[in-house]
This record gives C-alpha cells, sequence and structure tokens, in this order.
C-alpha cells in the first residue's frame, strides 16, 4: 500500500472544490427553471409579451369548430393552446412549456405535448402529466360567444 503525500492530496482536494461547485451549478439550471419565476416563460412572469397579450384582449383564438373533443389547436401568433376536454367545455393555457420555455408543439391523447424535451401536459388544467416539467401551464381566460373562442 502506497501512502499520500502531500502534494497529490492538496491537488486531489483542489479539483474536488472546484468541480463538485461547476457540476452542481450545471444540474441547478436545468431543474430551477421550472420553477423560478424569473427563467420561466410562462405568463405568471412580468413580459412585454405579457403586456401586449392584455392589450389584445378579446383577440380571437379560434372557432369552437376547430377545436376537437378530446384535443385542441395551438394559436401560434397569440401563445395560446385552446382545448376541448369535453364537449362545450373549452379551456386555454399558454403554448410556452414551463420546463426551459419552448412553445408546445402538438395536442395527442389528450395531452399537450412539447417535443423540446418530452413533457406532457393535461388539456383539462395545464397540468403537468409527464416531465420534465414540473409546473403547469399557465391559465389563459377566454370567452365563448357562439362558434367563436375570443381572449376574455
Amino acid at each position: 500500500m502506497t501512502a499520500i503525500n502531500r502534494r497529490r492530496a492538496l491537488a486531489g482536494s483542489a479539483a474536488v472544490a472546484v468541480g463538485v461547485p461547476l457540476l452542481a451549478a450545471c444540474g441547478d439550471d436545468a431543474d430551477t427553471s421550472a420553477t423560478d419565476p424569473a427563467t420561466s416563460s410562462s405568463p405568471d412572469a412580468s413580459s412585454p409579451s405579457e403586456d401586449g397579450a392584455a392589450a389584445a384582449g378579446g383577440a380571437v383564438l379560434a372557432s369552437a369548430a376547430d377545436v376537437p373533443v378530446g384535443g385542441g389547436t395551438i394559436v401560434d401568433a397569440e401563445k395560446v393552446v385552446v382545448t376541448q376536454p369535453t364537449e362545450g367545455d373549452f379551456k386555454a393555457f399558454s403554448s410556452i412549456c414551463t420546463h426551459q420555455g419552448c412553445p408546445v408543439t402538438a395536442i395527442t391523447d389528450g395531452a399537450i405535448d412539447c417535443t423540446c424535451h418530452g413533457s406532457k401536459f393535461s388539456i383539462e388544467d395545464g397540468s403537468p402529466l409527464a416531465g420534465p416539467a414540473t409546473a403547469a401551464l399557465a391559465a389563459v381566460e377566454i370567452a365563448v360567444d357562439g362558434d367563436s373562442i375570443t381572449r376574455a
């Protein structure tokens, strides 16, 4: 068995002292972005797009006929996804994933899909069904008048 000399012990502890915080920092960035409102792209965080969305109150998002029962439609220009979990029950959510701010890309099998990292959200309440996202999509207030679905 060989003894560790002082130089080797100091070099090893220096590598650990520098390496561990760097690795921890890499892991923290991905994990906290889902819950940190400052880095989240959800409408809860104050942003210019939120102010523009508020000013666009009453903007037509979709016609009821364009939103399938058990599915939904993504309105890219408004950054909104409109769903119809059951017939005549319309919901709307931000189309920006709460994990790292990617736009959701599809609605399949009763879930809103973000293909950036595989998160899935409920069409009923926007809650996460599969991670890495841990926060729900922000609800968007809508009004349904006949066949027209607008921002409330």
